[in-house]
């Protein structure tokens, strides 16, 4: 028997379908010569510090650096079945094979290796490496599995990976929270990304906005606009000397222009239009494309390339028609397909572009949750515009002259409009989609070199200079993709903050954390750090908060992966930063006034464990990821005039109940005693009364 392990259960009944493995086993399938199971993502993770020393369960800065000598790992309470279940079929006398078919990445490697290590089995380990789970793909797949060999480097950087962020993430935490007395999460990623927000936000609140006047002339069938002035007299004095007179044309220049068609999408490209165009989170896109993935209709989300390999040339043509005919805004728009401008093999690293696949064709795509759609339209039109002919247009340049002074403008004439007009299409179809300004201009009428012409009016334009924009999801992911970059090797294969597949559970987790919070202006989701954002970033030195660190890593990671580097050596340089950060840190004088004061804890939260504190409108779990909260004005608590004290609520978080006096009855208008119950369903806080019976009528 042959053992496939896969990442997911929905990919293990995708994969066993193609194999034959269709009779189901608790926790597995079998059939054919094949058994297929799954983990449950990571079943199994680096152990937490107490594992290696009880006594690192408080949190000390005599305890640090904690550096673990030999690694351990712990499995997950809830995927524990699932664990022993894959332990026994690896353990199987029967089974001859191995085959790791968790996702084509790095992490995909890590998870499958852990858990082949942790069961102890040493039997012979092939890879499936497929971009697509469409049949064809995974046939293909199986039929030319890799040596499980050929990934070790791609294991151990993965492996080195988890292990420095551990220790990064542990020791820089323990030690910032130990000093400045409040829990501050730090990260490898994390904190770089933070850095790049507070410095934006730095660079809006120091910003001084400039005044800045243009004189605008309206001329036959145009508008022409004068140079910046910083005063307002010099304008109005131009204004007034050019009203009611002529312009003299000075220059009139045409050129042919060509717009070459964008790339294909990589995850974080799909992510930024998504969250511009959609409004979709990063990981929300995430999300949407990894079902769509495991729908069978788009390929492999977590790629950071934007081509396809030769080898996909010849069916392009055909996939690119089955696209165009399921998307219902490219009718009466001609369709072509210039292969080669999606083909680059050099460019192509684990994975191609993500495209949507050939099942389109049969999918009913009006069935898909709107999410799901959405993004397969996205991706669809994506793949439409990048084979398409080129935007080609003429662009007029026109200098005149009045008063002495020069005036420009410039228009356009489309000649193709090749990709745009899918562009154009797509963006049509949408509810309050903003036209596309790059192709607003309007052509100029025809002029000559001498010609005057009479001005029917002038104004004066009043403008500033406007600050930095506040970082949104689109423009954040753009910034972490290139931070750092410039000084980083050329030939780096990996640059700026972490990769395609992590970039949105960072952000996810700076929410999470309390860290930065997403606020909505207009039509777009800011992103803003926090005042404890601020705070953390003013004490972080250099090296905790520089993207140089991590993309250098990520490098590092890379030499790793290619056995150009040992990953004891990585490892060795990740201790020594730290014992250095721990021997030498001195803790920021006045800092005592950087940080909120810490929330008085009540209790402990029924929902998670967590920790529920009392804030201004009510008291609520400090796990931003629960949404247990008893508010102040609660309308149950109000109809009897009563406010949940803080005595009140640390009495039912302790015992459940507590007893209440001079509740308000609106039947009688009088006020009772009576037990006060919580009940807590999980989503809603509910709270019911108890009263003890009238004396003589028993208990």
């Amino acid at each position: 028997m042959k053992l496939v392990i896969a990442e997911k259960p929905s990919v293990a009944k995708s994969l066993a379908a193609v194999l034959g493995a269709v009779t189901r086993k608790d926790g597995y399938l079998e059939g054919g010569g094949w058994l297929v199971s799954w983990c449950l993502g990571h079943l199994a993770g680096l152990a937490d510090a107490a594992t290696y020393n009880p006594d690192y369960a408080k949190w000390r800065y005599d305890d640090l650096p904690i550096l673990p000598e030999s690694w351990r790992f712990t499995i997950a309470k809830d995927k524990r079945d699932q664990f022993d279940v894959l332990r026994t079929l690896l353990r199987r006398e029967d089974v001859t094979e191995v085959v790791n078919a968790c996702d084509a990445g790095r992490e995909g490697e890590l998870i499958f290796r852990t858990v082949y290590c942790l069961a102890g089995c040493q039997k012979p380990m092939k890879r499936l490496w497929i971009s697509s789970m469409e049949d064809s793909a995974i046939r293909e797949g199986f039929a030319h599995l890799r040596p499980g060999a050929d990934y070790d480097g791609l294991h151990q950087a993965a492996l080195c990976r988890a292990k420095a962020d551990w220790l990064v993430g542990i020791n820089a935490t323990r030690l910032f929270s130990v000093l400045y007395h409040r829990t501050l999460n730090i990260g490898r990623v994390m904190s770089p990304t933070l850095a790049l927000i507070v410095q934006r936000e730095a660079e809006i609140d120091a910003f001084k906005p400039v005044p800045f006047y243009t004189v605008a002339l309206d001329l036959p069938g145009f508008t022409a606009a004068s140079a910046r002035m910083d005063k307002k007299a010099d304008a109005e004095q131009l204004k007034n000397a050019c009203q009611s007179g002529t312009v003299t044309v000075k220059q009139v220049a045409r050129r042919d222009k060509s717009e070459k068609p964008p790339a294909l999408y990589d995850l974080t490209t799909l992510q930024r239009d998504a969250n511009r165009l959609l409004g979709f989170t990063a990981q929300q896109t995430l999300d949407y494309l990894q079902n769509l993935y495991e729908k069978k209709l788009c390929t492999y989300p977590r790629t950071d390339s934007r081509y396809l390999t030769s080898d996909m040339a010849e069916g392009l043509p055909v996939l690119v028609n089955l696209v165009a005919n399921a998307m219902p805004f490219r009718k009466g728009i001609a369709i072509s397909c210039d292969a080669a401008a999606v083909i680059n093999d050099k460019k192509v690293t684990d994975h191609h572009a993500v495209i949507p696949t050939r099942n389109i064709r049969e999918a009913d795509l009006s069935a898909l949750p709107v999410g799901e759609r959405a993004i397969l339209e996205l991706v669809a039109l994506r793949l439409l515009c990048a084979v398409a002919h080129p935007y080609i247009y003429d662009e007029t340049s026109v200098t005149v002259e009045c008063a002495g002074a020069e005036f420009t403008a410039k228009g356009r004439t489309v000649k193709q409009p090749g990709w745009r007009a899918l562009d154009a299409a797509y963006r049509a179809s949408m509810k309050n989609a903003e036209p596309d300004k790059e192709t607003e201009d309007k052509a100029l009428p025809e002029l000559a070199e001498g010609q005057e012409l009479p001005v029917a009016g002038a104004a004066v334009k009043e403008g500033k200079t406007t600050p930095p924009k506040h970082f949104t999801e689109d423009t954040l992911l753009s910034a972490m993709e290139t931070a750092g970059a410039k000084d980083m090797p050329e030939d780096a294969e990996r640059k700026g903050l972490g990769t395609p597949a992590t970039r949105a559970g960072i952000l996810e987790k700076l929410v999470s954390t309390g860290f930065l919070e997403r606020k909505k202006s207009k039509k777009t989701v800011q992103l803003l750090p926090s005042h404890d954002a601020i705070s953390l970033i003013t004490v972080l030195p250099e090296q905790l908060q520089s993207p140089l660190l991590t993309a250098e890593w990520e490098y590092r990671l890379g030499e790793i992966e290619r056995g150009e580097l040992a990953p004891e050596d990585f490892m060795a340089e990740i201790t020594a930063m730290l014992k250095e950060l721990v021997g030498t840190y001195q803790v920021i004088k006045g800092s005592e006034y950087l940080f909120a004061p810490p929330r008085e804890v009540v209790g402990k939260c029924p929902r998670c464990g967590g920790e529920i504190a009392e804030m201004q409108k009510g008291f609520f779990c400090q796990d931003k990821s629960c949404k247990f909260a008893i508010w102040k004005n609660n309308k149950w608590w109000a109809a009897k005039r009563k406010q949940p004290t803080k005595a009140i609520v640390a009495a039912l978080l302790k015992d459940g109940r507590t007893h209440v006096a001079g509740l308000y009855s609106e039947k009688s208008g009088k006020t009772y005693d009576a037990t006060v119950v919580l009940e807590d369903t999980g989503q809603y806080v509910n709270f019911k009364l108890e009263f003890d019976r009238q004396k003589g009528g028993g208990k």
